[in-house]
């Protein structure tokens, strides 16, 4: 896993996303110490969402991600798996493998919501390190 550094040149929002993608990260850790790979997708994110609410976090789950054309809301059903303060998405894995399908996925998300920052964090990883991917999005 990658982070980034915060420089003179960061901004306070570079600042507040750094501090809760630290947050994210160690709550990440603690569901994957606590459980190891092998589990259900849908119980890291339950695991996952209970801890970054018991660390002071906001969480939203499953939020939709809206679609704009022509001025006009589309539903096409998109959905985030968590969104955290407002600032960070995070898409929770629990497969072999990431392919470069789930970071276009991210990237789209974060695009969609206008967000900078995102994470994928895949459980099934024996290290959970290498299950996290931080994707920064240049606005």
């Amino acid at each position: 896993m990658t982070l980034v550094t915060v420089n003179d040149s960061a901004t306070a929002q570079d600042i507040e996303e750094d501090r809760i993608g630290k947050i994210v990260v160690d709550a990440a850790f603690f569901v994957h110490k606590t459980f190891g790979p092998g589990l259900l997708e849908s119980v890291y994110e339950a695991c996952l969402i209970k801890e970054l609410r018991y660390r002071g976090l906001m969480v939203e789950s499953q939020k939709v991600v809206p679609v704009y054309f022509r001025d006009e809301k589309i539903d096409l059903g998109f959905r985030l798996d968590l969104l955290i303060e407002n600032k960070i998405i995070i898409e929770v894995k629990a497969i072999e493998k990431t392919a470069p399908v789930h970071d276009a996925q991210l990237l789209t998300y974060m695009k969609l919501m206008d967000l900078r920052l995102g994470y994928i964090i895949n459980f099934n990883s024996p290290l959970i390190k290498d299950g996290i991917k931080r994707m920064v999005r240049r606005t």
